[in-house]
């Protein structure tokens, strides 16, 4: 039976949003507490800081293992029994009484996150209007954004007052409205075609799906690799103070939302073209980043400006990575999600050289700009293969 066309923007995006939202912020939350983590558990604050690489690693291995375990599953389900881990996997943080169960709790709660934002981007681009499917993933992933502008923060200043263990307990309480709203707001939704996990598996083989997510690995890699180090970089080349620096970041994030935004509408438009233009614009931002970051005034609006192009690729690169998966969009956008931490960690430590090398923290953002100059060189790759090899196309459903 045809399902109705939508016309217009569904609410349903506002439960994803909300997940997204808890996701973002139990990410990088602990990033603020560290100093009373560690105290708390008995270790050094770089052990402590090692909670947010066990995290990336447990989102990186968690994707492929969701995304097997909930290939069969109805999608409406599959999203609610993932805030249901995250809800598990934040109180067992609230409550961990050592650093491994600590850890463990970490790892187990990113399990749920490659694999929720993956598929809740491909249900929010089922439910919206054919012309507006890009921008509502774009709407869908502001709750990640909103969660560096707000909910990390936020989290972090509720933890000084409260204790660090109830800022996990209250984004608990995040996921479990999230998860309610998922119940109340999601339509059942009609499966997928049923096919072998090796059939699924073989959108692997597909060179415009794997350059996808290299492009979003890269994508992820030219922001880490600055923004990694960005407080030191500001304090010194700067000269910022610590109550600036704050007000830049909060700055910095809400770019991320205008981007995140703005890109959704570029993707309708034209998606290449935005894949393109980002990268070029990433790649002289960051070069101009290395002349503008000695002055505060001059880096605050380069950092907005950054802010803004970084997140305007995400939408184009995830809905290019869910047009070439036909047949399997749920199993590449969750593994799609999974090569964004990979860029994550890998950005971290390519920033990490000139500064190992002795060079001063200046420098950093020439590598973040030969990063998105290589997405760029991909994106026009994948673009010339997009004529000489194009996509199969669905199967007609019975």
């Amino acid at each position: 039976m045809t399902q109705p066309v939508p016309t217009r923007m569904p609410l349903t995006i506002l439960a994803l949003a909300a997940g997204c939202f808890g996701i973002g912020t139990t990410e990088f939350v602990v990033m603020g507490l560290l100093p009373d983590v560690a105290r708390d558990l008995g270790v050094d604050i770089p052990n402590a800081g090692l909670l947010v690489t066990g995290y990336a690693v447990g989102v990186i291995i968690g994707a492929p293992i969701m995304a097997i375990l909930t290939a069969r599953l109805p999608r409406k389900g599959t999203l609610i029994g993932l805030m249901g881990i995250f809800i598990l996997g934040n109180i067992a943080c609230a409550l961990a009484p050592t650093y491994g169960l600590m850890m463990a709790a970490r790892i187990f709660t990113a399990f749920a996150h490659a694999a929720f934002m993956g598929i809740g981007a491909v249900v929010a681009a089922d439910l919206a209007p054919p012309h507006k499917r890009a921008q509502a993933m774009a709407l869908t992933m502001t709750g990640l954004t909103i969660a560096n502008v707000l909910g990390v923060p936020g989290g972090t200043a509720f933890g000084h007052w409260a204790g660090w263990r109830m800022t996990f307990l209250a984004v608990a309480g995040i996921g479990a409205i999230a998860g309610l709203a998922v119940l109340l707001m999601v339509p059942k939704m009609p499966k997928l075609p049923a096919q072998s996990l090796f059939r699924e598996f073989a959108v692997l083989k597909r060179p415009q799906v794997m350059l996808g997510m290299a492009m979003s690995a890269l994508s992820a890699a030219s922001l880490f690799s600055v923004y990694t180090y960005i407080t030191p970089l500001l304090t010194q080349n700067a000269g910022m103070s610590a109550g600036t620096i704050t007000i830049t970041l909060v700055l910095f994030g809400g770019g991320f939302t205008v981007g995140g935004l703005l890109g959704g509408r570029l993707a309708d438009w034209n998606q290449m073209r935005a894949m393109q233009g980002g990268f070029l614009t990433l790649a002289a931002l960051l070069a101009l980043f290395t002349l503008t970051s000695a002055g505060v005034a001059t880096a605050i609006v380069t950092m907005i400006l950054w802010g803004i192009a970084s997140f305007a690729v995400v939408a184009p690169l995830q809905m290019r990575v869910i047009d070439k998966s036909v047949g399997a969009p749920n199993l590449a956008s969750t593994l799609n999600h999974a090569g964004f931490n990979i860029g994550c960690a890998s950005g971290a430590f390519l920033g990490g050289i000139p500064i190992s090398l002795g060079a001063p923290y200046a420098s950093v953002p020439w590598v973040g700009a030969a990063v998105a100059f290589a997405a760029f060189l991909t994106a026009l790759y994948a673009a010339w293969l997009d004529k000489v090899r194009p996509t199969p196309q669905p199967a007609v459903a019975e």
